[in-house]
Parts: structure tokens; C-alpha cells; sequence
């Protein structure tokens, strides 16, 4: 590059303040900048190595931020090279107030751009319902009582956003299907009667019942605030907990009985169309134990099994693909 150019370069850069704009991070820096000149190299620098350039006639390296370009002359002719350099405030230098809390933003802003949380992903487990925090039912709805080691849940989460604070903590939301298996403990099943309230349903004796259930499908959309921890030489203790909220696609009940016939309802079921609660999840790096509870009333009011309502939750294991 030609003398003039250079030194016509680092006339302009003085004169003004230095706008480093990139995808990233925006800097804006106030400093003036620093040139020094000889016959064999000129060197330009903008800020406290924000933007670095060396050159003379056989070389010529420009950096800016964490990454390098070096264009060497040779006989063959040009040679180039890309570097990366580590991003750390230096060690020895003078203390700079402005530099100083410019750097700091910049590395808050480029890790809340690099957070990862923990949603996406396959979830199994299992699910029950109490009623006034209990999970002994009233005599009166004895008939929803489960077989808990066969009411089982399936969630895919497909969709995950990242609103990061900080490269290790931030907010997590996005979307995910929820199928809610319950087992019921005795062969009947639950229709809605008449008087509009779910009761009962007592299939026909005359077929031995093998197996019966109420499934539900639930569209999920959770907010949850996660923290990530070093645990170990590179692995992270994760722990996220929140909100989440569920909107109902479909509820039916299915008989199997036991020559081989299956028979399934479609209903509403009385059931709200949404539903609100709580989760919380914990685990090392994508492997997670989560939870869930719902607050919100289950059932239409005065509409659930005899009038009653229930609170449903599930527990599980999450496998996560959030890199």
C-alpha cells in the first residue's frame, strides 16, 4: 500500500470519533487515535486495540476485535491468512473508565448473544391429577383414579427462543405438543351426561375390558428463566423454572377389550381450552429431570367429574437439543 494512502488514512480516523459497526456489537470510540510513522513501518491504532494496522512494503496486517488479517508479499506473490485473537481487556495498561466499561459492555452483549437454554426437545414421563392437594380421591369420583405406572406423557418441544442476559443465563420460551395418557385403575371409562356434568361410563360386560383411558393433546408455550453452572472440567449444571401455559387441541377415551376390539371417543370432555401452571426442570448439560404442575382449573367450572375439579402434573426426563 502507498505511503501517502496510508498516512492519508490515519489523517481522517484522527480527525473523527471511530464508529466500529458490525452484526454483533456496535462501539463507539471516543479516543483520539495514536500514530506513529517511519521509513520502514506504519502503524495506526484506533482505541485500545480495537482496530490495529501495520504495514510496510512487504506486509500488512489489519486487526479489528478479535480478528486478524495478514497480507504478505512474497515472490510467488500474495499470500493471506485469517487470525483470531483472544478478547480480553489487557493486563498492563493504564486505567481507562471509558475503555474499561465499553469492553465490559461488549463482552455482556456478545454472550447474551451466544445463551442456550433447555427446551427443545423429547420429554417422557409421567402423569397423575390430585384434588385439594391430594392424590386420595373423593369417594364420589373413585372411578378417575389411575394406574400410575401406566399414565404416562410424551412432549415434543420443536421450537426454542433465547433472550439471553448473559452467556449463561436468560429467559427460555417456544413451543411444544404435550400427550397426557391417563390410565384408569378399574375397566370403566367417563362420558359427559345429560346434565352436562362428566360421569361415569360403565362399558358392556358381555367383552371383558383389557385395558381403559382418557388422553389429552396439549399445544405448550412456557417461559422460563434459566442459569447455567460450571460443573466439572467443561460441563454445565442447568436449572431453569417458570411459567407455562397449554392450549388444548383434542381430548378423547379409548376401550381395548380383550378379544382385540378398540372403541375411542372424541370429546371436549368438558375440559378449559387453556390451561396455566408451573415447571421447573434441572440437569447436567442436555440431560434434565423436569416438572409440572397445573394451577388453573382443569375442568369447566362446576363441569368436571361430578362437579369436581382436578389439578393435573406430570415428572419426567427431558433430552434436549438446544446447540
Amino acid at each position: 500500500m502507498k505511503k501517502s494512502a496510508i498516512l492519508f488514512l490515519a489523517t481522517t480516523i484522527t480527525c473523527q470519533a471511530f464508529t466500529l459497526q458490525s452484526r454483533e456489537i456496535t462501539v463507539i470510540e471516543k479516543k483520539q487515535t495514536g500514530v506513529s510513522d517511519s521509513s520502514e513501518n506504519t502503524t495506526i491504532i484506533i482505541g485500545n486495540d480495537f482496530f490495529r494496522f501495520d504495514g510496510n512494503d512487504s506486509l500488512v496486517i489489519i486487526k479489528m476485535g478479535s480478528r486478524g488479517l495478514n497480507i504478505l508479499e512474497t515472490l510467488e506473490g500474495k499470500k493471506i491468512d485469517i487470525e483470531k485473537y483472544e478478547t480480553e481487556a489487557p493486563a498492563e495498561r493504564e486505567p481507562d473508565k471509558d475503555w474499561d466499561q465499553d469492553w465490559e459492555e461488549q463482552e455482556h452483549y456478545r454472550g447474551s448473544r451466544h445463551f442456550r437454554g433447555h427446551w427443545s426437545g423429547l420429554e417422557v414421563g409421567f402423569n397423575n391429577y390430585i384434588h385439594v392437594a391430594s392424590m386420595t380421591l373423593p369417594e364420589e369420583i373413585s372411578y378417575m383414579t389411575l394406574n400410575a405406572s401406566k399414565s404416562n406423557c410424551f412432549n415434543l418441544n420443536f421450537s426454542q427462543v433465547n433472550i439471553g442476559f448473559s452467556r449463561h443465563t436468560g429467559l427460555v420460551t417456544g413451543i411444544g405438543l404435550n400427550w397426557n395418557n391417563y390410565r384408569f385403575e378399574d375397566m370403566n371409562s367417563i362420558t359427559v351426561g345429560t346434565d352436562g356434568i362428566v360421569g361415569v361410563l360403565i362399558p358392556d360386560n358381555s367383552v371383558p375390558v383389557k385395558k381403559s383411558k382418557f388422553n389429552s393433546l396439549y399445544l405448550n408455550v412456557p417461559l422460563m428463566f434459566e442459569a447455567q453452572i460450571p460443573a466439572g472440567y467443561s460441563g454445565r449444571l442447568n436449572i431453569a423454572a417458570g411459567v407455562i401455559g397449554g392450549l388444548k387441541l383434542n381430548a378423547w377415551t379409548k376401550l381395548v377389550y380383550e378379544d382385540g376390539e378398540k372403541i375411542r371417543t372424541n370429546g371436549d370432555y368438558n375440559l378449559n381450552l387453556l390451561r396455566g401452571g408451573v415447571t421447573a426442570r434441572i440437569g447436567y448439560e442436555n440431560f434434565m429431570i423436569y416438572g409440572t404442575y397445573y394451577l388453573t382449573p382443569w375442568f369447566q367450572d362446576l363441569k368436571g367429574p361430578n362437579g369436581y375439579n382436578l389439578e393435573p402434573f406430570e415428572i419426567g426426563l427431558a433430552f434436549t437439543f438446544n446447540d
